[in-house]
């Protein structure tokens, strides 16, 4: 590093945001993810004693993943090299492992890569580090906000530790706060202060965010006049209000979070709790999600976890669907509300997808069922000959039932639909022992 890399490096320790200056040294600064950060948990363990092994660190923005990173780079013995997935490629890894060679040869010393936005790397790009992770030339930090499993090659996956971090809790958020605004590497110079309401709001807003708070708080400082009487700088309910004009929402329609809110709104209508269906609705709209998505989700669930215990759910579904493509937004959140509720407060029955499944599962097994003759087409020349004949027309019978085989031969004692005893269905299953009792014939 020559003269003019180190006054950069000096100046931009001061103008840099106040999350980055704020970022812990060591691992007693953390704030939050006990879970994987303990004491007596693997991970504090392994960092403490220099001992890490390749890992993956994934989580929601704002959670400390590139704060967990320059903490082991400020423990460790080895060197540490940090690129970014998204403007970094292969030269740059070339580079790194080149690197990492020579401290080892020379040295002694191994080589700690930190990916950050590991997931954007393309497969090829993640397979060159394959070999280099496992003879150990480096040990991998990859951070990703994406679900690794999905986005990370297994290989990589399977030499490497997941650790996964929560967002934050509002009394940790809180604990930040509060560093931000009185620490020396903080915004203390700037004499200010921020009311426990003001603090309350913020850590609330951010939603496990740290980031994102820190950013309300950095802001209300440096906008904020000084009070006439103090001279100090207050940050109370009304500029913590104005730093944040508006909740963000962590959602990314292509993004690991964008699955897990679409299943919570699934699971909340099958569960029948149609406050919580709302609340993820109102969550995806707010979003801005594409409106057919959502109705298309609404469909499914009506025929998958309704069926016929309410078979009016899917002509609601339905009409939801074509009627939010014609109105759009915003009104159209009103429809999909409709939906969303009759189909959560709907009585609810998987029969239906029991039936096709097993029914599935049986032509995989007996593809080539023989189709019993009497249900044959006996509408062309030389079907009475082929033995087509001996069908009986249900109509002509009581009920409109008669008792006959129409099943194939090796499946006759198969029962696919089974009628739950919630709703309609319970309907139907009474209906079928009565036509099934009166129509069998001696």
């Amino acid at each position: 590093m020559d003269i003019f890399d180190f006054m950069r490096t000096e100046k931009s320790k001061g103008d840099s945001p106040l999350a980055r200056r704020l970022r812990p040294k060591n691992l007693d600064d953390i704030v939050g993810q006990e879970h994987i950060l303990g004491r007596d948990k693997l991970l504090y363990r392994v960092i403490k004693a220099d001992k890490l092994s390749s890992i993956i660190l994934y989580g929601p923005p704002g959670t400390g993943k590139t704060s967990l990173a320059m903490v082991i780079a400020n423990t460790t013995s080895s060197f540490f090299k940090e690129i970014n997935a998204t403007t970094s490629g292969k030269k740059d890894m070339e580079e790194v492992v080149k690197l990492a060679k020579d401290n080892l040869g020379m040295y002694g010393k191994k080589t700690i890569l930190f990916v950050d936005e590991i997931h954007r790397f393309n497969k090829a790009q993640q397979d060159f580090l394959l070999p280099y992770v496992e003879d150990g030339t480096v040990i991998l930090i990859g951070a990703t906000t994406e679900n690794p499993y999905f986005e990370v090659n297994n290989a990589l996956i399977s030499r490497s530790n997941v650790f996964y971090l929560k967002p934050l809790s509002a009394e940790d958020i809180k604990v930040l706060i509060k560093r931000a605004v009185y620490s020396e590497e903080g915004m203390a110079a700037y004499n200010a202060e921020i009311t426990d309401e003001a603090a309350d709001f913020l850590a609330d807003m951010a939603e496990g965010d740290a980031r994102h708070a820190l950013n309300a708080v950095e802001l209300g400082i440096l906008s904020t006049e000084r009070d006439e009487k103090t001279g100090k700088i207050i940050i109370d309910l009304k500029v913590a209000e104005e730093c944040i004009q508006r909740r963000s929402i962590r959602y990314e329609k292509d993004g690991d979070n964008h699955y897990d809110i679409i299943s919570a709104f699934i699971k909340s209508m099958r569960g029948s709790d149609p406050d919580a269906a709302v609340y993820y609705l109102a969550k995806m709209i707010y979003a801005g999600e594409d409106v057919k998505f959502i109705a298309r989700r609404i469909m499914i669930c009506a025929s998958e976890d309704v069926g016929n215990a309410d078979p009016n759910a899917i002509v609601v579904a339905t009409a939801c669907a074509q009627a939010v493509e014609r109105v759009g937004y915003p009104e159209s959140q009103i429809i999909l509300a409709q939906a969303a509720t009759y189909v959560a407060t709907a009585p609810k029955s998987n029969s239906v997808v029991n039936a096709i499944y097993s029914a599935m599962d049986a032509v995989k097994k007996y593809g080539n069922a023989h189709v019993p003759d009497h249900l044959r087409d006996a509408h062309y020349k030389g079907a009475k000959e082929l033995g087509h004949t001996g069908y009986k027309y249900a109509h002509d019978y009581p009920n409109h039932y008669v008792d006959q085989q129409y099943l194939p031969d090796n499946l006759v004692d198969e029962q696919f639909y089974i009628p739950s005893d919630n709703g309609h269905e319970k309907e139907i299953k009474e209906w079928f022992r009565k036509i099934k009792g009166e129509g069998t014939e001696e």
